[in-house]
């Protein structure tokens, strides 16, 4: 599985059709990262951000509607220089109603010698009140609930931070926690979601499911290396007993394809002992002068 990372609205709005028809590959998670930092226009511009809110949301909706189920992540900074409690306000709003699965929250920090640092600052109190507020609203709904009963076919690839499950994930890249099992690690299994939470699901393997490798070709066996040519191929697999045949053995193609590589490499070293000598004597008239 391919999973497609962050990108900032400016850098699709052309290619909003060929993002959803890679979104939708079977082999491609769905799900995009995608910065707003800002619901208001004017703390966007104070960003010199290069996009406005109306952008962010028809990149998000026609996403939404072209990709069904597609989970969009966000940042959000709170506490740029100049936001004003109306700014905030429509931050609050824009996760209202979009109620993204996964948020980051930053409060904004003035790091020195850039221009945000020279502008007035938000108070630190208020900062932190709005980060504080953000974050209630974030925690304030569950994204998952619904999924519940839901059989879902997921992908095993490590193990959760308390040791006590696999982690998995879904087509749209949602967290699901699975018994530790070493025949699921790296393979496809079929779960039902019996349990969820703010930031991932639970679910148990199906009694019929069919645990498999999601591979588009048979695995190589170990000792094997992929991209080899059918010629290195065989000498690999003769061994010793494979010699390269000298010159009169070759086709005459053959002959002819390494005269014109000893033509080129002799022009090469030509090309680049007049270049050599030009800037030698460039470099003697200069001086001369």
């Amino acid at each position: 599985m391919l999973r497609l990372g962050m990108t900032n609205p400016p850098y699709i709005l052309e290619h909003l059709e060929e993002m959803a028809k890679i979104l939708n590959h079977p082999r491609v998670y769905a799900f995009l990262h995608i910065p707003v930092q800002s619901a208001s226009d004017s703390v966007l511009m104070d960003m010199k951000r290069e996009y406005c809110v109306a952008d962010f949301k028809r990149v998000v909706d026609f996403l939404k509607e072209r990709v069904p189920g597609i989970t969009i992540a966000t940042d959000i900074i709170c506490g740029f220089p100049g936001e004003t409690d109306e700014d905030f306000k429509e931050t609050l709003k824009l996760v209202e109603e979009y109620r993204f699965p996964s948020l980051f929250i930053n409060q904004f920090y003035p790091r020195p010698g850039t221009p945000a640092a020279k502008m007035e600052q938000v108070p630190a109190s208020v900062k932190k009140q709005r980060t504080k507020e953000l974050s209630q609203l974030f925690h304030s709904y569950n994204p998952y609930d619904h999924k519940i009963g839901q059989r879902q076919h997921v992908l095993v690839t490590e193990e959760s931070f308390d040791l006590q499950y696999y982690v998995a994930h879904n087509r749209y890249y949602e967290q699901v926690l699975v018994p530790k099992d070493q025949a699921f690690m790296g393979k496809m299994v079929e779960v039902e979601i019996f349990e969820a939470g703010k930031h991932y699901m639970k679910g148990n393997p199906l009694s019929d499911c069919k645990v498999y490798t999601p591979s588009i070709t048979k695995p190589l066996q170990k000792g094997k290396v992929s991209g080899l040519s059918e010629e290195c191929k065989s000498l690999l697999n003769n061994g010793s007993s494979t010699r390269v045949k000298p010159p009169e053995e070759r086709g005459e193609a053959s002959l002819h394809e390494e005269r014109m590589k000893i033509v080129y490499f002799l022009a090469a070293v030509v090309a680049v002992l007049i270049a050599f000598l030009g800037a030698k004597l460039y470099q003697s008239e200069i001086l001369g002068n």
